[in-house]
């Protein structure tokens, strides 16, 4: 009797401890979407405050997800959700749901729209009447790495294993959209995996947000997760979720009695066969039709020189040897997508090798393609790129080698910067908008950059501009003007608001990162030089300042102030401030821009305040919160602060004419 009491003692006290854990989620992070705020004591802070509470209410009623919105009175319909991770229990899915509804409002204060991140939970609102399923994303990654001598074994495991449960959780038999999968590292170390999207998605729509989501990872870190509004991608060597309590097979129930059972049995395999066979066939259709009109583009835009990728591959031997072997003595530069060097091809012909790192998971069909479609681009003032080299985990592109590196080593140099006097600035402004004008308008391709700024600004021997770093193409269809993507890639203070708040990205976009360009060309100085200083705390803000109170020559770099145009200066200014406008319809094209920079006859508008976002906060501060040290930490990239982007890649968006 003693024993049972004791037993019981000791069972009803793991069970209190047991319920002690769940009860406390871990906080992973949040993103306060958008610049629109509401006030306090309105009909959308009413509904708001009721939209949390019956959030928080229906996760008894209505398991791991719930979708629902308020709308009393008008305006002031907002719309919520959350979402719990598949293997968490209703207990620990009212907690998490509980604790994520009472934070968000005091992380987002008085913000219309809203998402915040547990380890066992996500919810959201927002005051538009549909929700972005992909943006914004925040990328976490673990601060240790995996030995070097392991690190393509890991990453080879990874990739498969990340792209294994992106198709078990987009196939998923009981409809979740959740799924886990482990594989062996070594005998000791298993690889354990996740991937989930909210049910509200279609198959297709959450394969693309999976897909997506394993873009920024592997990197060689032990442990990292994407997490997006819609779906979340993790990994870790460790098991981060509740093993026992998910299963990789659909149960079936347990049989009853002889024909009984065979019929539950027959009722339940037959519409599954019947709807995978109707699946496979609806895929092969789309497939083929898919491959049908893609080879109708490639044979309509590829010219018939270019139509054989073999002729653009270089063999790794004689890249190698070009190299020197990769040597550090021929390195010229070094970032997040790897390292590029200087190479004398036999001939005698100087290139610049840009090697890929290999924890890329681009596979080897794509990357080919990509590289066939951005050498078609032909213009004076684009770095034209030679050719590629595809060989084993190897990934490599040849680049014409320009001389003088790239702007910013002139621009921003106490020194050098002398050697850039007023007529060669003004000759580097209009061949840099040339050359993103045949991007937008002139080439057989429609060219979105994404990361223009002064460091991919390379100058020849003659000091012309040349537009580098195109990253890896991507084909859309010919009617879309504007785009919205989770991969925010570029750099922190050249990339427009819309884009980096939303993902919205069109040819605007690039217009904003060309003004930004302009206004450090005249004043010679970097976007961020400003922020620490008292009074003015933003170049677009200094360049506004000067405009409005109609002292725009004070805005010239002082190293200038001996012999300029005064005509072209403050055309310039005027210029970079219509482009880097809040409203893209307000920013000029670049044909009016070009036209704008050699015609004096052109009238130019005045333009509204530059567009100012994320200067209140310190996403990547923010970002780092509740976070502990054996735990995912932010990537801090300096080449993307904003909290949802870690790839230094510029990514180039191309739209078939």
């Amino acid at each position: 009797m003693k024993s049972s009491s004791t037993h019981l003692l000791l069972l009803s006290l793991f069970l209190l401890l047991n319920y002690a854990t769940e009860a406390a989620p871990t906080y992973a992070s949040d993103v306060c979407t958008g610049d629109s705020y509401y006030r306090p004591n309105t009909t959308y802070a009413t509904n708001l405050r009721l939209l949390l509470s019956s959030l928080v209410s229906n996760v008894t009623l209505h398991g791991g997800f719930y979708l629902t919105n308020i709308s009393l009175g008008n305006p002031g319909e907002v719309k919520g959700l959350f979402l719990c991770r598949g293997d968490v229990t209703p207990a620990v899915c009212q907690d998490c749901v509980a604790a994520a509804a009472e934070n968000i409002t005091h992380r987002c204060t008085n913000q219309t729209e809203a998402i915040i991140w547990y380890d066992e939970c996500l919810l959201r609102y927002t005051n538009l009447t549909y929700f972005n399923h992909i943006v914004p994303s925040i990328t976490l990654e673990n601060v240790q790495s995996v030995p070097d001598s392991d690190a393509s074994r890991f990453n080879d495991l990874l990739g498969s294993t990340l792209n294994g449960v992106v198709q078990e959780a987009v196939n998923s038999l009981s409809g979740n959209m959740f799924a886990t999968k482990e594989a062996n590292f070594t005998s000791s170390i298993k690889l354990y995996t996740l991937a989930q999207c909210t049910p509200d998605l279609s198959s297709f729509d959450c394969n693309m947000c999976l897909t997506g989501a394993i873009t920024p990872l592997g990197n060689g870190k032990r442990g990292a997760r994407n997490l997006l509004p819609s779906c979340n991608l993790r990994y870790e060597l460790y098991p981060f979720y509740n093993v026992s309590a998910v299963s990789t097979n659909p149960r079936l129930p347990p049989p009853s009695s002889g024909k009984s059972s065979i019929s539950i049995i027959v009722a339940i395999i037959v519409p599954i066969v019947v709807v995978v066979v109707l699946f496979i066939v609806g895929i092969c259709f789309l497939r083929k039709r898919a491959s049908k009109k893609y080879n109708t583009f490639v044979q309509d835009s590829i010219p018939d020189d270019l139509t054989d990728v073999e002729s653009l591959q270089f063999d790794l031997a004689t890249v190698e040897a070009a190299t020197k072997g990769f040597s550090d003595e021929n390195k010229i530069g070094q970032g997040g997508f790897g390292v590029v060097f200087k190479g004398v091809l036999p001939n005698g012909q100087e290139i610049a090798v840009k090697r890929l790192s290999v924890t890329s998971l681009q596979g080897a069909v794509e990357f080919r393609n990509e590289a066939a479609l951005v050498a078609k681009l032909q213009h004076r003032n684009l770095v034209r790129l030679l050719g590629f080299c595809l060989e084993g985990r190897e990934k490599i592109l040849i680049y014409e080698y320009v001389p003088n590196k790239s702007l910013d080593h002139f621009l921003f140099d106490p020194v050098k910067q002398r050697e850039l006097n007023w007529s060669t600035r003004y000759r580097i402004i209009d061949g840099i908008a040339r050359g993103i004008l045949y991007l937008h308008e002139d080439s057989q391709l429609r060219i979105i950059h994404r990361d223009l700024k002064a460091s991919n600004i390379l100058l020849d021997e003659n000091m012309n501009p040349k537009i580098s770093d195109f990253g890896m193409a991507k084909i859309f269809q010919p009617d879309q003007a504007q785009v919205n993507t989770g991969r925010i890639v570029g750099t922190y203070g050249y990339m427009s608001p819309e884009y980096a708040m939303r993902g919205q990205f069109s040819v605007k976009s690039d217009v904003f990162s060309f003004g930004v360009l302009v206004l450090e060309i005249v004043s010679g100085k970097k976007k961020t030089d400003f922020y620490q200083s008292n009074g003015v705390d933003d170049l677009l803000k200094h360049a506004w300042k000067n405009w409005t109170e109609k002292t725009p020559l004070e805005f010239l770099d002082p190293t200038l102030r001996g012999s300029y145009s005064r005509n072209e200066v403050n055309r310039c200014i005027h210029i970079g401030l219509l482009c880097v406008q809040e409203n893209p319809s307000d920013r000029p094209s670049m044909a009016t821009i070009t036209l704008m920079l050699n015609s004096y006859s052109v009238t130019m508008s005045m333009p509204q305040q530059p567009a100012s976002f994320l200067r209140a906060r310190s996403p990547l501060n923010r970002l780092n919160q509740g976070l502990d040290s054996d735990q995912s930490t932010a990537d801090r990239s300096t080449t993307c602060s904003i909290p949802w982007s870690v790839n230094e890649v510029s990514i180039t968006e191309v739209y078939p004419r």
